[in-house]
């Protein structure tokens, strides 16, 4: 696993998300059932507090966000909010993958065939040596 770049939490962001995490959305619960599965060896997390913000989902290793999106998400200034997490995520180096909770409710396979594709592509080619692991086998004087 590598290392969780994403901000901490700010106070009282671990207990929001705690009481996120009982008040899931039926589509949030269906698209958790899956995701919980570690598709593809993918870890994920459910409202996971990050800075500001509690995001629905979040795999680690890829550095990606998973929002499911009601429709609420598309009225009043709901759009520009969500942009500005965005950006403001995307500055700690994650991507927000935003899925409607429509698409989750008719295909929930797909959806999750889409996430896990997503997440596939930002997986780094190698994970980093830990510290205090071995040196490169260059530095050993080890052929390849």
């Amino acid at each position: 696993m590598l290392k969780d770049e994403a901000p901490k939490p700010r106070k009282g962001g671990v207990a929001k998300a705690r009481r996120l995490r009982r008040e899931l959305t039926l589509p949030e619960i269906l698209l958790w059932q899956a995701l919980r599965r570690r598709p593809a060896g993918l870890k994920f997390r459910k409202q996971h507090p990050s800075g500001p913000f509690t995001v629905d989902f979040y795999c680690i290793d890829a550095k990606l966000v998973v929002e499911v999106d009601g429709e609420a998400h598309s009225r009043g200034n709901r759009p520009q909010y969500d942009e500005a997490r965005d950006v403001w995520l995307a500055g700690f180096g994650l991507q927000t993958l935003r899925v409607p909770a429509t698409d989750v409710l008719k295909d929930t396979d797909a959806v999750v065939r889409g996430i896990v594709s997503a997440a596939r592509d930002r997986l780094p080619l190698h994970h980093p040596a830990a510290p205090g692991g071995p040196p490169p086998r260059d530095k050993l004087g080890e052929e390849w």
